[in-house]
C-alpha cells in the first residue's frame, strides 16, 4: 500500500473523568477540579498514553475541557508504528475503551469511611486503558478503522 494514502491518525473522544462519581478507590473528582490546570495548558495538546506509560506516547488530546458531566477529551492516536497500530485497532474494534487520568492532587477533602473529594488537580496526561478506575471514564466515539489497520484478506 502506498504510504501517502495511509491515514496518519485515528480520532477518538470520550470522558476521561465524570464528576462526583466514586472510582474503585472511593475518590470522586469534583466539578471545577481541572479548571486551573486547563488554564495553565493554554490550549496546548495533552499527551495521550497507553496505560500511563510515559516512555512512548501514542498520540495527543487536541481538545480537553470540562462540561457539566466531566472532563471531555478528543484527540488522535498517531498510527505508523506496530504498537500504535495495534492500540488503534483494539480501540476501533471496541476491545479497549477505558480512559484514565494522570494527575497530581493540589486540594482534596477526606470522606468517611473511605475516599476523597478531589477539589483541584494538576492534569498531566490521559491514558487509554483496559480497566479504568472510574468505570464511567470511557471512549464514546472512535473513527472508523483505517483500511491499513484492518486484517487483509488473502488472495488466492
Amino acid at each position: 500500500m502506498n504510504d501517502l494514502k495511509r491515514p496518519a491518525s485515528v480520532g477518538i473522544s470520550g470522558y476521561a473523568s465524570v464528576f462526583a462519581k466514586p472510582d474503585l478507590s472511593g475518590d470522586r473528582v469534583m466539578r471545577g477540579a481541572f479548571a486551573a490546570s486547563l488554564l495553565t495548558l493554554g490550549g496546548r495538546p495533552l499527551p495521550m498514553l497507553f496505560g500511563h506509560e510515559t516512555v512512548e506516547p501514542i498520540g495527543i488530546w487536541d481538545r480537553v475541557f470540562e462540561d457539566g458531566k466531566g472532563l471531555f477529551v478528543s484527540g488522535r492516536i498517531f498510527t505508523g508504528t506496530a504498537r500504535a497500530d495495534r492500540i488503534a485497532r483494539l480501540v476501533t474494534q471496541g476491545a479497549l475503551s477505558g480512559l484514565s487520568i494522570g494527575y497530581r492532587v493540589r486540594r482534596n477533602r477526606a470522606r468517611v469511611p473511605t475516599g476523597r473529594d478531589l477539589i483541584e488537580l494538576d492534569l498531566w496526561e490521559v491514558s487509554i486503558v483496559a480497566f479504568p478506575m472510574l468505570r464511567d471514564a470511557r471512549l464514546t466515539v472512535t473513527q472508523s478503522p483505517p483500511t491499513a489497520l484492518l486484517p487483509q484478506k488473502e488472495t488466492v
